[in-house]
């Protein structure tokens, strides 16, 4: 095989996409919590082709921490990359994209959900790891094949 046929993996850049954090019972409820927060976390995986061989790839998390009945803080981070992925087959490319990509970008995102709710003044919520490849292995069989890849 020519180097001109090699497949080809890079990783263009990883961003944050989006960011946003929101404290909607502030300052009252931080005077009157006394019960640990109840903390939900969302975590979902996009993918879109963004040009020839270019896939952009984001995990978002949505966390959102209550107490009783009334939010604490929501948090939305959405931490993106823009990989290059040519000479694969197509199983191949779905299961880069849908698999290593978030794998790669999943740190930043833990790291960013980290940081915003320490800046807001709450003790850091740090992400669990995530096996991507099995959530897309689990994702393929309920799905029976359909692609992860959005076309732009």
């Amino acid at each position: 095989m020519s180097d001109a046929q090699a497949p080809v993996f890079q990783i263009l850049t990883v961003y944050l996409k989006e960011a946003s954090i929101e404290q909607p019972n502030s300052p009252a409820i931080r005077l009157e919590q006394q019960e640990a927060p109840a903390i939900d976390i969302q975590l979902g995986v996009e993918a879109q082709q963004a040009g020839e061989g270019l896939f952009e790839v984001s995990v978002g998390a949505t966390v959102t921490a209550k107490v009783g009945d009334r939010t604490l803080f929501l948090v939305e981070c959405k931490q993106a990359g823009l990989f290059e992925i040519r000479g694969f087959d197509d199983a191949q490319v779905g299961g880069l994209v849908g698999a290593m990509c978030p794998q790669i970008v999943f740190p930043d995102l833990r790291s960013n959900v980290s940081d915003l709710t320490t800046r807001a003044g709450f003790p850091p919520v740090t992400l669990a790891e995530i096996n991507f490849q099995a959530m897309y292995e689990q994702q393929q069989a309920a799905q029976q094949g359909s692609p992860i890849i959005t076309n732009a």
